[in-house]
């Protein structure tokens, strides 16, 4: 049983290491240029299934506070990621919960990562493109122009979230899942190892 002390301190911890990540960030072939790749979402599903969800959602939020200091986007890169990084725990972890098996884990991020890809869908049609041309000053045809020099079937808005933002979501959650699949295990029996021997100390010789 993790205590409550330990849950905090991880928290901070994974919270502090998920911003660093953050900017190390990658396009992908044939997709909008500025949706990019970074893999500080690994440490936060990581962090929700060893801690749980609240504090999965902490570190989320954080990690996305921290990073609007330095926004190049008016910010709705840090909403976005917010949200769709707490969509895929949310269902990640609840759905592990009924089933506490490495398959239940992995089943849990696939459809984490599905759902997370039909929110970015909706989200980037209603909240996100709206908000980003207003704060940088462009439009939607400026937007989509740049997408059309990587693919140019992508020339409105329904193909840019059909042939952009679900793809790349979904890319982008499997590359989680594999890392969290990878590490996952390891680092929770590691943090509970911790917690034993701190609760129950070697005795001196």
């Amino acid at each position: 049983m993790i205590t409550k002390t330990m849950k905090i301190t991880y928290t901070a911890v994974f919270a502090a290491i998920a911003p660093v990540l953050m900017y190390f960030e990658f396009p992908l072939p044939f997709m909008p240029p500025f949706l990019k790749i970074d893999l500080s979402g690994a440490v936060i599903l990581i962090g929700a299934f060893i801690f749980g969800i609240g504090p999965g959602i902490a570190m989320a939020a954080i990690k996305d506070l921290i990073h609007i200091t330095q926004t190049q986007t008016a910010g709705t890169g840090e909403l976005q990621d917010f949200i769709l990084t707490c969509t895929l725990i949310i269902v990640a972890v609840m759905f592990y919960r009924f089933h506490k098996s490495r398959k239940g884990a992995l089943i849990g991020c696939a459809a984490g990562s599905i759902v997370m890809s039909l929110v970015a869908m909706a989200t980037n049609k209603l909240i996100i493109l709206p908000f980003y041309v207003k704060g940088m000053g462009w439009n939607l045809d400026m937007i989509f122009d740049l997408c059309k020099t990587v693919n140019p079937a992508i020339d409105g808005m329904n193909a840019y979230l059909l042939l952009g933002v679900f793809p790349f979501t979904m890319i982008k959650g499997i590359i989680l899942t594999v890392i969290t699949m990878l590490v996952y295990k390891r680092l929770s029996v590691f943090i509970k190892d911790k917690q034993l021997h701190a609760h129950h100390p070697a005795e001196s010789i």
